[in-house]
C-alpha cells in the first residue's frame, strides 16, 4: 500500500517534471521497485514516469545499467560511485531526462562497520549533471526501505536551482 506521504511527494515530483516536460526513470536496489510503485500509484503517471530498473544483484547493475565492474570491486555496491553509475546508466538506457538510483543496506543483516545497516546512497542524474548523497536511516528493514522511497521521491528538490 502506498502511504499518503509517498503520494504527496510523488505529486510534487509529478508537478515539477510536468513543468519541465521531463520523464523520470528509477534504478533501484535496496527498495526492490518501491519507488516505481509509489510513482505509478498516481493517475496519469505515464506522462512523467517512463519506468525503472530493479537491479538488486551486481550482475544486473553491470548488465542493465552499465555500472563498470571495477566500480563495484573498488568501492562496493553501496557507494557514491555505484549510485552515480546506476543513475547515469538508467538515464542513458531509458531516454528519460531524470534518473534516481538507490543502493543500500536495508538489513537486518549485511551491514559492516564501514557500511552499517540503514546506509543508503542516492544518485540523481539529468542531462547536465549527476549528484550523490547518502542517508543513514534507523529502524527495521521496512522502515529503512520506506524512508529511502520517501527521500527518493523528494530528491528532485536537490537540483531545483540548477536546471
Amino acid at each position: 500500500m502506498v502511504s499518503q506521504s509517498w503520494l504527496d511527494s510523488a505529486a510534487d515530483l509529478a508537478t515539477w517534471l510536468a513543468s519541465k516536460k521531463w520523464q523520470i526513470v528509477t534504478a533501484e536496489s535496496c527498495t526492490g521497485g518501491g519507488i516505481g510503485y509509489a510513482m505509478s500509484a498516481l493517475p496519469g503517471s505515464s506522462e512523467w514516469f517512463c519506468g525503472g530498473f530493479i537491479t538488486y544483484s551486481n550482475t544486473l547493475k553491470q548488465q542493465l545499467l552499465a555500472v563498470p565492474p571495477q566500480t563495484i570491486e573498488c568501492f562496493g555496491a553501496v557507494s557514491a560511485e555505484t549510485a552515480a553509475a546506476m543513475a547515469s546508466g538508467a538515464l542513458q538506457a531509458s531516454g528519460a531526462q531524470l534518473a534516481i538510483a538507490v543502493t543500500g543496506v536495508a538489513g537486518p543483516a549485511g551491514g559492516s562497520a564501514s557500511k552499517p545497516v540503514g546506509l543508503v546512497w542516492f544518485g540523481l542524474a539529468w542531462p547536465t549533471g549527476v549528484i550523490t548523497w547518502h542517508k543513514h536511516f534507523s529502524g527495521d528493514r521496512a522502515a529503512v526501505r520506506e524512508a529511502t522511497i520517501n527521500e527518493a521521491l523528494q530528491s528532485f528538490k536537490k537540483i531545483l536551482d540548477t536546471v
